[in-house]
C-alpha cells in the first residue's frame, strides 16, 4: 500500500459555491438568528424543488418529524408504524408525542418499509405510517398510501436521506401528507444542522406557530399551546440557499458515482449491489452494499480491510427493535440480515473517479 495515499471519508460536505458569501452577508447585516431573508428563501426554494406549496425550516430533521406528528394530533394511546431499519430518530419522535412506535419489516430489494408487513401491523390504535426512503431509494408509496387511505391514517415521509429522489416521477416529500428532511453535514445538501417539513396541508400555519413556542401571530408573547423552539437560523438557511443552487449538480454526481461503483463491483463474489426499481430515481445518498453470509470475508472484516487502506466506511443502522430502549424480543429477520450485512461505502460528491476506483479495488481485493 502506498502510505502517501489520502484518507477517503465516508461523507463530507461540498461548500465551494456561494456559502461563504451568503453567511458573510448574514454576519455583516446582523441578521444571524431565526429572522432573516435566507430562511424564507430557503423554505421557498426547497418547497419548489420538491413540488409542494410550503416548506417549513426547522432546527434539524428530528424536530421536523416531531412537529409533523404534533400538528397531526398524534399522542398517548396512538400507534405509528415505522420501519425498524432506520436511524433511531424515526422511532424516538413517536415516543416524544406519547404514542407508541410499531416496528415493521424491510423488503429485501430496496431495503425500505415492507407494505405487506405494514398492513399486518395496522390496529384500531394506528394513526400514522412513517415510511423512510432508506439511503436514497424511495419506498413503495402507492401501496403505503393505499393502506393509509383504507384505514384513515396519516403518511409522513421521512425523506432525510433522499433529497431529490423520485417515485413515479414525483419527488419525495410531496407524496405523503407531509415530508420531513434533514440537512445534517453528511446529507446531499447541508446546513450543518437543519431540517424541513414539506407539505400542501392546511396545517402549515399551525406548524409554523408550534415551531416558535406556539406564540400567537397576532398577539406578541401570547401562547395558546405548548410549543417548541425548533427554528432554523438565518446563517444555517444561508448555507441552505447556496446549497440549493447546486442540488441538481450534487444529485447528478451522486448518481454518477453510483454508476461507476456498479460498473467496478459488478460480479464481485458475495456482494449485493443497490437497486433502482423501474419506478424510482435513486439518489444514492450512501452507496450501500450487502456482504453475503457466504462471502470470503464478513461485513466487519471488509470494513477493517478498508480501514487499512485508509478508506472510511460505516455499517447499516442497527434495527431499532434490537436497541435497548425498544428491545422486546421481536423478530424481523429481513431487517436483521440487512443490518448484519450492510455497509455504506464513501459516497461524498467530493469523490473523484480515481477515489471510487481505489475504493472498489480495495473491496474486490478483500472479496476475490
Amino acid at each position: 500500500m502506498d502510505t502517501s495515499e489520502h484518507f477517503i471519508p465516508v461523507a463530507e460536505p461540498v461548500l465551494t459555491g456561494n456559502e461563504l458569501a451568503y453567511v458573510s452577508d448574514c454576519v455583516t447585516s446582523g441578521w444571524v438568528s431565526s429572522i432573516g431573508q435566507y430562511v424564507t428563501r430557503f423554505e421557498q426554494d426547497f418547497a419548489h424543488f420538491c413540488g409542494v406549496k410550503h416548506g417549513i425550516a426547522t432546527s434539524n430533521g428530528t424536530t421536523a418529524l416531531h412537529l409533523a406528528l404534533v400538528a397531526l394530533g398524534i399522542g398517548p394511546g396512538d400507534e405509528v408504524i415505522v420501519p425498524s431499519l432506520t436511524f433511531i430518530a424515526t422511532a424516538n419522535v413517536v415516543v416524544y408525542t406519547g404514542a407508541r412506535p410499531v416496528f415493521a419489516e424491510s423488503e429485501p430489494r430496496t431495503w425500505n418499509l415492507d407494505p405487506v408487513d405494514v398492513a399486518r401491523k395496522v390496529t384500531p390504535a394506528t394513526r400514522a405510517i412513517i415510511p423512510v426512503h432508506v439511503y436514497g431509494h424511495p419506498a413503495d408509496m402507492d401501496t403505503i398510501n393505499a393502506i393509509a387511505a383504507e384505514h384513515n391514517l396519516h403518511v409522513i415521509e421521512d425523506a432525510a436521506e433522499a433529497h431529490g429522489a423520485e417515485y413515479k416521477g414525483r419527488r419525495v416529500g410531496a407524496i405523503g401528507r407531509m415530508g420531513a428532511f434533514s440537512f445534517y453535514g453528511n446529507k446531499i445538501i447541508t446546513t450543518g444542522e437543519g431540517g424541513m417539513i414539506t407539505t400542501d396541508d392546511v396545517l402549515v400555519k399551525q406548524i409554523r406557530q408550534l415551531r416558535d413556542h406556539a406564540m400567537s401571530p397576532t398577539r406578541r408573547y401570547w401562547h395558546d399551546a405548548i410549543g417548541y423552539n425548533y427554528r432554523i437560523t438565518n446563517i444555517q438557511a444561508a448555507l441552505g440557499v447556496a446549497q440549493m443552487e447546486r442540488i441538481k449538480e450534487f444529485i447528478a454526481r451522486k448518481r454518477a458515482i453510483a454508476a461507476l461503483y456498479n460498473e467496478l463491483l459488478d460480479g464481485t463474489p458475495g456482494l449485493t449491489l443497490p437497486v433502482e426499481e423501474p419506478w424510482a430515481k435513486n439518489v444514492y445518498w450512501m452507496y450501500s452494499i450487502l456482504v453475503g453470509d457466504s462471502a470470503r470475508v464478513s461485513r466487519d472484516e471488509l470494513m477493517a480491510h478498508l480501514k487499512t487502506r485508509k478508506i472510511d466506511s460505516r455499517p447499516f443502522f442497527h434495527p431499532v427493535h434490537t436497541l435497548p430502549p425498544y428491545a422486546t424480543g421481536q423478530s424481523l429477520p429481513v431487517a436483521e440480515r440487512l443490518s448484519r450485512q450492510g455497509i455504506n461505502l464513501p459516497s461524498s460528491t467530493a469523490l473523484t473517479d480515481d477515489d471510487v476506483r481505489r475504493v472498489a479495488r480495495a473491496v474486490r481485493e478483500a472479496l476475490q
